[in-house]
């Protein structure tokens, strides 16, 4: 929820918007990153399906079947990462990226004096605006840590005291 407070005082009600603009942009870059991992497993398995084909139409034998067991596997990994990143889009679209939140939620901006964390896939590193984020899932051992704290909460991971600074 949004305070009321933020409208009274000007300077805050831009850095909120400027929040917003960030987190509008790791959300873009986060889906960009899904729909590149659903289009190359796609891809991959459509390649592995006509190599399979055309191993069909040239060999014989011994030689056939564990070419086509190989493709077959392919295709299995393949077609499992496809529905991995298809879950993590689907995961994406639920978050209301637009939203402030109080509590750390999927969808939050977590400020800590360790860094910034865009709390919704597990991407990793980005840069908006000159500036790192990491975007993880909120099942990440980080993530765990972080989900429904509040501002000034403490706690240890790697041997360093993280505190939340700041929400979005």
């Amino acid at each position: 929820m949004i305070s009321t407070n933020i409208f009274a005082n000007p300077e805050k009600l831009c850095f909120f918007a400027q929040m917003i603009g960030i987190k509008e942009e790791l959300y873009k870059e986060c889906l960009k990153y899904v729909q590149d991992c659903i289009d190359t497993a796609q891809q991959a398995i459509n390649a592995a399906i006509e190599s399979s084909n055309d191993d069909t139409k040239s060999s014989a034998g011994d030689k056939y079947e564990t070419g086509r067991e190989m493709m077959q596997q392919e295709i299995d990994r393949n077609r499992k990462q496809l529905e991995e990143a298809k879950m993590q889009k689907l995961s994406l679209e639920q978050i209301e990226h637009q939203k402030h939140y109080d509590i750390v939620q999927t969808g939050s901006l977590v400020i800590t004096n360790f860094g910034k964390f865009y709390i919704g896939i597990s991407r990793g590193q980005m840069q908006v605006e000159g500036v790192n984020y990491f975007a993880i899932s909120a099942a990440s051992p980080i993530g765990t840590k972080l989900m429904r704290q509040k501002i000034g909460y403490e706690f240890d991971f790697n041997g360093k005291t993280f505190k939340i600074e700041d929400i979005q």
